[in-house]
């Protein structure tokens, strides 16, 4: 098992073409954890308003009666992926992994696993 800090630096070294990463309470829409990011890309302000996206989406699951759960969101930009994990598990409710990618250094399959690993083994 491996703490928040330990884990959003994983995503930053082992994920090929990372460019950050939060752990999200997406009941509040607060970063309890970031990683990486730039000047243009500001994680906590992208922490909200992701927060936003995972409520509408299970909004829409319900008004659906769509009963199942959200693995990962994708959203494809020109030049990024930005990757929404829904954390599982044990302690888990209520938060998600955002880790945000260069479309040209990374390869979203592997990404995916890894982050999927790494969801995996976070002990909150």
């Amino acid at each position: 098992m491996a703490n928040v800090e330990v884990s959003l630096k994983e995503a930053m070294t082992s994920i090929e073409g990372a460019l950050g990463v939060a752990l999200v309470d997406y009941a509040s829409g607060m970063a309890l954890g970031t990683l990486g990011g730039s000047k243009d890309l500001d994680l906590m302000v992208a922490a909200a308003g992701n927060t936003d996206v995972i409520r509408a989406k299970m909004r829409t699951m319900e008004m659906l009666g769509i009963q199942d759960e959200i693995e990962d969101l994708l959203i494809t930009l020109g030049s990024q992926y930005h990757l929404i994990r829904i954390r599982r598990g044990r302690s888990g409710g209520g938060l998600f992994l955002y880790l945000v990618l260069d479309r040209n250094k990374s390869n979203l399959a592997m990404a995916r696993y890894q982050l999927s690993r790494i969801e995996g083994d976070l002990e909150v």
